[in-house]
């Protein structure tokens, strides 16, 4: 089997992903796009089981995947989703000093992320993951 296409450039493809995101939070450098990326990804994470969170992890790139489960608190009980305002207020709380994250951090991860997954694949998982996982992800 030859190597798959999302492991020759990993690198290159996360950068494009964070420039999208740099753009979309108009953003000046791409280490606030990586903070409000991460935060984005452990608040969502936060709201899921391990099993299921591997399931959604499946249908990341490489970059994004590793980052999705880096420090996961495995042994914590999943949080049920919130407000989008209270949601958005948990991805502004990391690395609070250092985390520019707009109000529309989720939505413009959101937008950012669907350009660089196969949607369908994505839509399926999202479908069968604890109600709130759908409007999560929604981009607009």
């Amino acid at each position: 089997m030859p190597l798959p296409y999302e492991y020759r450039h990993p690198g290159e493809e996360f950068d494009a992903f964070l420039r999208e995101v740099m753009e979309a939070c108009n953003f000046a450098t791409r280490n606030p796009a990586y903070t409000t990326t991460e935060a984005v990804l452990r608040t969502f994470r936060r709201r899921l089981s391990v099993r299921d969170g591997l399931r959604f992890a499946d249908v990341l790139p490489p970059v994004l995947r590793a980052l999705f489960v880096k420090e996961w608190a495995i042994d914590e009980k999943p949080l049920p989703f919130a407000s989008r305002e209270e949601l958005t207020a948990e991805v502004k709380a990391l690395r609070r000093d250092h985390n520019f994250s707009p109000d529309t951090a989720i939505a413009d991860v959101a937008r950012s992320l669907r350009k660089h997954v196969d949607e369908m694949k994505l839509d399926a998982v999202l479908a069968t993951l604890p109600q709130g996982a759908v409007e999560f992800w929604k981009a607009d």
